[in-house]
């Protein structure tokens, strides 16, 4: 590995993070910078990921598609980087951890054990401003809620979802007809459910509107045999419900996508080349799960509906946090998984970003025993209803906040980045 002067350290967690987060902040430092692995520079761009219950465990091969970093560390080995940094490669002395996503604490140690100056991109509140050289805020409430003395450390970059709609450009228009966008989510426990449940729906809906189209973004942490997997026998769930696969065909000229086929005929066109913001941007609504699918459709004005099928709670452990890990405990796992999934549906609230954003119901929570059926003419009342679509377009856009934010957070890197340089030049000159 070549020597290197300076080093930026990207810290995430689960695949929304990395993608909506990460990607484009790396795309904008290496279009303002001279970086590695993309030029023959002193200063090198790296990953850490995290330990996270939220992750998929793919998020590495995902990062590794995009050439942006020169090394990547997955999440397995970050007990073992922060102990010993140097079996990872050589570390220069002067860096910058930047904090994007997981728990907060994490990017605090490894700024700590590697000396490096430390940014926490805070969506909500920063948790640790103390140990924070500077605080990127999502909003001016993570700045109010800080102690007087830290308030100066922060400053007000934006929403880096916001600039999604900007990335979006349609150069792709997608063909006529009224476009659903099918979201079963990106990790194992959201997608044992949400395949086969989607699939079906999508079915049910081709009946009630013949005229709908279907589009399933391959999430950067997936794959087609894993979204196969999931609708075909080997998948207990998907034996609760009666679509399946009958065929894949390959992309051709009227049909730039794979498409997957169900037995009753419907064609499903996949989208293998995320992101897909520019496809789902053009979408009339989308049918997703809880998660980090509802903040990336808000932030793009995609209406939505979210679907959380409780009759399969004894499955559904995709929570986050604590709770993550504790419906994870072998032998325990059933009981504890559906305790705390009950417990979490009565006490939450709100599961959907917008929805927790605006304080109030913006995109419909179908939470409950529910059914593909239902679903399907939930989705067909409001694709008949453009006035309504249009609404709820409206009070996604209305949530969203003014595009820039990647620029101005790449701007507080640069910033901080500089005078760690300076300083490292003042340092050589006194010796």
């Amino acid at each position: 590995m070549q020597e290197t002067s300076l080093v930026v350290v990207l810290m995430s967690n689960g695949p929304g993070e990395i993608a909506t987060w990460v990607r484009p902040l790396a795309e904008k430092l290496h279009s303002k910078l001279l970086m590695r692995p993309r030029n023959a520079a002193a200063t090198s761009l790296r990953l850490v990921l995290v330990p996270c219950p939220n992750a998929t465990g793919h998020e590495m091969n995902a990062a590794k598609k995009w050439k942006q970093f020169e090394q990547i560390t997955p999440a397995k080995s970050f007990w073992k980087l922060l102990i010993s940094p140097q079996s990872f490669g050589p570390w220069p002395s002067k860096g910058i951890v930047v904090f994007l996503g997981g728990d907060q604490f994490w990017s605090v140690l490894l700024s700590a054990r590697l000396g490096y100056r430390h940014i926490t991109y805070a969506e909500w509140i920063a948790r640790w401003p103390q140990w924070n050289d500077r605080i990127a805020a999502m909003s001016s409430k993570v700045k109010d809620r800080l102690p007087k003395r830290f308030k100066k450390r922060c400053t007000i970059v934006g929403d880096l979802m916001a600039d999604l709609n900007n990335l979006a450009k349609n150069e792709e228009p997608l063909p006529p007809g009224k476009w659903v966008a099918l979201m079963p989510g990106s990790k194992t426990a959201k997608l044992c459910v949400g395949v086969p449940f989607l699939i079906e729906v999508a079915d049910h809906l081709a009946k009630l509107l013949p005229e709908c189209r279907f589009l399933l973004p391959v999430a950067p942490t997936t794959s087609l045999e894993e979204i196969t997997y999931f609708i075909s026998s080997q998948n207990p769930i998907a034996d609760k419900y009666y679509s399946s696969i009958k065929s894949i065909k390959e992309a051709e000229t009227k049909s730039p996508w794979r498409r997957l086929i169900t037995k009753e005929g419907t064609e499903i066109h996949l989208q293998e080349n995320p992101p897909a913001h520019n496809l789902l941007s053009q979408c009339d609504i989308a049918l997703t799960t809880v998660g980090a699918n509802t903040a990336e459709l808000g932030a793009l004005g995609v209406p939505m509906i979210v679907v959380v099928p409780t009759q399969h709670l004894t499955v559904m452990q995709a929570w986050d946090g604590f709770l993550g890990i504790l419906g994870r405990i072998p032998g325990l796992r059933w009981c504890i998984g559906f305790l705390l999934s009950a417990w979490r549906l009565k006490n939450k609230g709100f599961l959907a970003w917008p929805n927790i954003s605006a304080g109030r119901l913006i995109v419909p929570e179908k939470v409950g025993k529910i059914f593909p059926n239902e679903i399907a003419q939930e989705a067909a009342d409001w694709l008949k209803a453009p006035n309504r679509l249009k609404g709820q377009k409206e009070d996604l856009q209305s949530l969203r906040g003014m595009p820039g934010a990647v620029e101005a957070m790449s701007k507080e890197v640069i910033d901080l980045l500089q005078k760690e340089l300076k300083k490292k030049q003042v340092s050589k000159l006194k010796k």
